[in-house]
């Protein structure tokens, strides 16, 4: 019989916390030269937030660079306040960390994100400071789906493999995972996800 996991991996967004960034669009756009629509494509998925969560450049000169390519007029604690007040929790999936935690497993949090949205989840979302460690992309100069990356999760936790059990919702991001061994899951909806952590053996809410 196969053993579970020895640590537990969790993507941030859209598994611990859903995000839209629709919302901060609306606020900067409100305070900008540019429409919603332009602001949002500044922002989601685009080649200036990758550069911030890759540490390319710092929360200053991404300030900078939203207000020379949108007429941003704010200030940069407003911006800040703007851009990262997006996010809202899952409370199934905070109950399982908080449940593998009580059972003495570690868990880690492993994100492609930048220092502003971290600051914020750490100040608005209790559950947050209840991981073991944590690993952001903008801290190591690389993103997921990048095989650097996981390296850094391997080195933090000493372990390798099927030891570690690995929920993302995007699917590059799984498949770098399997490639190296970890039991990794694509995350859909928190029923699915509890479900398939049990079959591996792994505590979850409401049951011992």
């Amino acid at each position: 019989m196969t053993s579970p996991p020895k640590a537990v991996i969790f993507d941030l967004g859209k598994v611990l916390v859903e995000f839209d960034y629709g919302v901060a669009a609306r606020k900067i756009a409100a305070q900008s030269d540019l429409g919603e629509r332009g602001v949002r494509a500044m922002l989601d998925h685009a080649p200036l937030l990758f550069r911030y969560e890759t540490g390319l450049i710092g929360r200053a000169e991404f300030y900078r660079e939203v207000c020379s390519g949108a007429g941003y007029r704010g200030t940069l604690e407003e911006f800040s306040a703007q851009f990262a007040d997006i996010f809202w929790e899952i409370p199934a999936m905070t109950a399982f960390n908080d449940t593998l935690r009580a059972h003495g497993i570690p868990t880690y949090i492993f994100s492609n994100t930048n220092d502003l949205a971290v600051t914020h989840i750490r100040r608005k979302f209790p559950f947050f400071s209840r991981f073991t460690d944590y690993i952001y992309s903008y801290e190591h100069g690389a993103m997921k789906p990048s095989a650097a990356l996981y390296e850094v999760v391997e080195r933090k936790t000493g372990l390798r493999g099927p030891d570690l059990a690995y929920l993302d919702d995007r699917a590059e991001n799984i498949a770098t995972a399997i490639g190296r061994g970890w039991r990794a899951l694509l995350h859909e909806t928190p029923e699915k996800t509890l479900s398939a952590m049990q079959i591996l053996g792994l505590p979850v809410p409401g049951l011992k």
